[in-house]
């Protein structure tokens, strides 16, 4: 006779099927009352113990009673027909980059390590009305520089699909826990590729916002920081434009931010992609050092499109690219020397601080005026360059990265197909377009290399454009399916 399943078997079993749901199925499901919020807690928590320790994503967690506390309180409340939102009884996990008031934002620094903020940053703010609990945070590199997630406080973060490799950055540590559903749905934030190369690399959705899509602060400078943005993550494209719709809207507080309705990306996305016009910037006339085998992978996945019923043409270069990354490095140093000059004036946290941030500061201090003028001016010049792009094509496409994932012991790649890359982050150049001209850019996953690790495809899109985006991806996701593809580590 078989024996009937253990009372444990079946608590494994239901855990496994929750966090498996999408966000969108999961917030049916919790206010429709087929689950409680501490039947969600506990069952993401388990994900959590099952897998962090292989892959270290989720970092400064709090205490598990305390969670399960808390998704108590929630389920009281909607016993009592109160609901904070789509997202109420949702365990969250903000990127260790946002402030979150009560609980350390370490920013991946020695310098941070005991830093507790008296105040949440606004997309934090946002998903707490929601009804969120807010479990630990989610590991970047220090200061969120560079494309690994590695620190020497809670040291690096793996890659989903592979432990061996890199879960890339600065999001890496969202990207790697939503690829192993230990969370439902996620933020991140994105200065050089930080929502999209993660995202690529972990087989997930990443979506960078338009300027001023999502409000970004409070912060000691709201007028001239245009370069990083926070922005949505999800493992597919109706999550990502629901947490979107969350985090975006006007706050008084930045006063660069839009304006528009967010509720608008929580519509249906389809749409009918017949006659769309594709752009394939490819590595832009071979100005781009990319691997032979990630241009292959990204190639072949452009046949999507045609199933789409898109138009896809190469794109000639138009524009000097060695310029705009000259623009590149004076305004990222000129912002991360400005954010972090108080550490690095001080003796004691100087000495704490790593490699590339001393030379992203030393670097933006040397700086003159003309120099940062001749970059605004080539930001500029870009930005009307791609406007004109954007006259003959509905969307342009190329590669999320240039190589593939490496070994996570590595800080980053020295050469990339064949070429010397003379500074930290110039194996990313591929990603700062889209962010110097402030438009909104996706990460689509876009196939393996023959070693099984993800690839993604980067679209980006005319100003703000998210919807549309949007649209594009929720069509790829029913029409790729390697898209749809688990981690190994899952089965």
């Amino acid at each position: 006779m078989q024996a009937n399943p253990s009372h444990a078997a079946i608590t494994a079993a239901a855990n496994e099927e929750i966090v498996q749901w999408s966000a969108i199925e999961l917030s049916r499901r919790i206010h429709a009352r087929d689950v409680s919020c501490v039947e969600v807690m506990e069952a993401f928590l388990a994900q959590i113990d099952r897998h962090n320790p292989t892959v270290n994503a989720v970092v400064a967690r709090i205490d598990a009673e305390s969670a399960i506390d808390q998704a108590r309180e929630r389920d009281v409340l909607l016993s009592q027909g109160l609901s904070g939102g789509w997202m109420h009884g949702f365990p969250q996990a903000p990127k260790d980059l946002a402030a979150t008031a009560g609980m350390v934002t370490a920013m991946g620094s020695l310098a941070m390590a005991r830093n507790v903020p008296t105040h949440d940053s606004i997309v934090v703010e946002r998903i707490r009305r929601q009804g969120t609990v807010l479990i630990g945070k989610t590991n970047t590199p220090e200061f969120g520089l560079g494309s690994h997630t590695y620190n020497r406080v809670y040291g690096t973060t793996r890659n989903a699909w592979n432990p061996e490799r890199s879960a890339g950055g600065s999001s890496g540590g969202t990207a790697a826990a939503l690829a192993l559903n230990m969370l439902p749905v996620a933020d991140g934030s994105d200065m050089m590729g930080s929502l999209r190369n993660p995202a690529a690399w972990n087989n997930i959705y990443g979506l960078r916002p338009s300027l001023g899509r999502v409000p970004y602060g409070p912060t000691g400078d709201v007028f001239f920081q245009q370069l990083g943005t926070e922005g949505p993550m999800a493992r597919n494209p109706h999550d990502l434009a629901w947490l979107l719709a969350t985090q975006a809207g006007y706050d008084p507080r930045a006063p660069l931010s839009l304006s528009d309705d967010p509720a608008c990306f929580m519509q249906p996305l389809h749409r009918d992609f017949r006659q769309a016009r594709i752009g394939w910037l490819g590595d832009f006339g071979g100005y781009l050092a990319i691997d032979a085998e990630v241009l292959a992978v990204n190639e072949h996945a452009l046949d999507t499109f045609d199933t789409l019923g898109c138009h896809v043409e190469t794109v000639r270069p138009f524009f000097a690219m060695d310029a705009l990354w000259e623009c590149w490095c004076t305004l990222r140093a000129l912002s991360v020397s400005g954010n972090l000059g108080l550490l690095y004036a001080n003796a004691a946290t100087r000495d704490l601080l790593k490699p590339e941030a001393i030379w992203e500061i030393e670097h933006g201090r040397s700086r003159t005026a003309i120099d940062i003028n001749r970059a605004i001016a080539t930001r500029a010049s870009w930005y009307q360059a791609l406007l004109r792009q954007f006259a003959h094509y509905d969307f342009l496409v190329l590669p999320c990265t240039q190589v593939a994932p490496f070994p996570a012991e590595e800080h980053w790649p020295k050469t990339v197909a064949g070429r010397a890359m003379d500074t930290y982050h110039r194996w990313m150049e591929v990603v700062i377009g889209a962010t110097l001209a402030g438009v909104p850019a996706a990460s689509l996953p876009s196939g393996l290399t023959a070693d099984g690790l993800p690839l993604g495809l980067q679209v980006i899109a005319p100003p703000r454009s998210e919807f549309a985006l949007l649209q594009l991806a929720a069509a790829w996701h029913e029409a790729f399916a390697p898209a749809r593809a688990a981690s190994p580590l899952l089965s």
